[in-house]
């Protein structure tokens, strides 16, 4: 066997957080490959995250998920991380007078496994006084947001699966990958490799994977998403700032290291690629922004897109390939997947092993067939 091929128990596609966290907790009861395309793992989505944590954002299969990631967030292993992967950060959700009826739906949806309250318009803008009267009529307080340090969560997870024995290989963009009587082959510019089950997180090119595969796509569908950073009124930002969301999701706005990172929370469908900003939605969101907030944008300092990448129901996809011994999804996390990471990394190697969902997570309320790549409507072999 030459330098450039290698044999393995689980191959894992894509070093984003998915894919490194799935490798991660792999590592410590098989031998694994982590194969990123990129010559530096998490350059697409991960690096590009609004590094939020938030149990109350997404669909219910992501709230349980991210619920049951707090423990580790909280209290990761020994070595994992030189300083907390958290720090608190309250979220407001607004309303206008027209949307409150919407927000009190929100509220009594989240309520019963959330730690949110209630706020009149004027306990908001004493919170955030940059908010507008009209844009703030009523608000939803959740307790238990934090900013991420998403740069410390993503090479933990590395650092962790190569101290267990795990293999990184970059670049190693997929070029083929077929199944053999014993397995997978995977070919890739670093090499070819061999293993009895692939997991396919590669994010939003996971469809493609599958073509390569000849496994039936789940009908992923790639969404830019813009973001800048801008200054505060007079260069002043208060970090003790709530992150501030609209209760349709037409902008956020988070304090970021005496700046303000801000959205219009754009859902654009696009192929996969490395995405760039487009001037239409820097436009939008500084309208949205100027329209909500005290604030007169005056310059961007920095603008960017990412790709969230979702199926129809906006659920996570988590489990082996029907009728596809051995391809695992790890894919479809849309916005979520740094909130989720670890309990979905754990969910996903427990499946990978033939183990049980961990009692903490079903404890959450997940439905393991929410998640499932044998739901309906993800491919034409099950149809909604």
């Amino acid at each position: 066997m030459s330098a450039g091929e290698g044999e393995a128990d689980a191959i894992v596609i894509g070093a984003g957080i998915a894919g490194a966290s799935v490798a991660a907790e792999l590592a410590a009861g098989c031998r694994v490959v982590l194969l990123e395309r990129e010559a530096q793992p998490g350059y697409h989505t991960t690096g590009r995250s609004a590094a939020l944590y938030s149990p109350t954002y997404g669909p219910a299969p992501i709230r349980a998920l991210t619920r049951a990631s707090a423990g580790f967030f909280d209290a990761p292993p020994p070595g994992f991380a030189a300083a907390p992967l958290l720090r608190p950060r309250k979220v407001l959700t607004v309303a206008s007078a027209e949307r409150v009826d919407a927000l009190a739906a929100s509220f009594r949806e989240l309520s019963a496994r959330a730690d949110v309250e209630m706020l009149s318009g004027e306990a908001a803008r004493a919170m955030m006084p940059l908010l507008r009267p009209e844009h703030s009529a009523a608000a939803m307080m959740e307790n238990d947001g934090a900013d991420i340090d998403v740069h410390a969560l993503h090479h933990g997870y590395l650092r962790r699966m190569k101290e267990k024995g795990g293999r990184l290989v970059a670049p190693a963009g997929v070029r083929a990958l077929a199944r053999e009587r014993d397995g997978w082959r995977v070919e890739t510019q670093g090499g070819v490799w061999r293993a009895p089950v692939v997991v396919n997180a590669a994010g939003a090119w996971a469809d493609e994977v599958a073509a390569l595969a000849g496994v039936a796509e789940i009908g992923l569908t790639p969404k830019r998403r813009t973001a800048m950073m801008i200054d505060g009124p007079g260069g002043r930002v208060d970090d003790g700032w709530p992150m501030v969301v609209d209760v349709d999701e037409a902008f956020y706005l988070k304090p970021d290291a005496g700046r303000l990172l801000v959205s219009p929370a754009d859902e654009t469908p696009s192929p996969p690629c490395d995405a760039q900003p487009e001037e239409i939605d820097v436009a939008i969101c500084i309208d949205r922004i100027e329209h909500a907030f005290e604030i007169e944008v005056k310059r961007v300092l920095n603008k960017w897109a990412g790709l969230r990448s979702f199926v129809a129901d906006k659920a996570p996809v988590v489990g082996f390939a029907p009728g596809a011994g051995g391809f695992f999804w790890l894919a479809g996390q849309g916005g979520y997947g740094i909130q989720s990471a670890p309990a979905v990394s754990r969910l996903a190697a427990a499946l990978v092993l033939g183990r049980p969902v961990p009692d903490d997570i079903a404890a959450e309320g997940l439905d393991l067939a929410s998640v499932s790549p044998a739901r309906a409507g993800l491919s034409p072999e099950n149809p909604r």
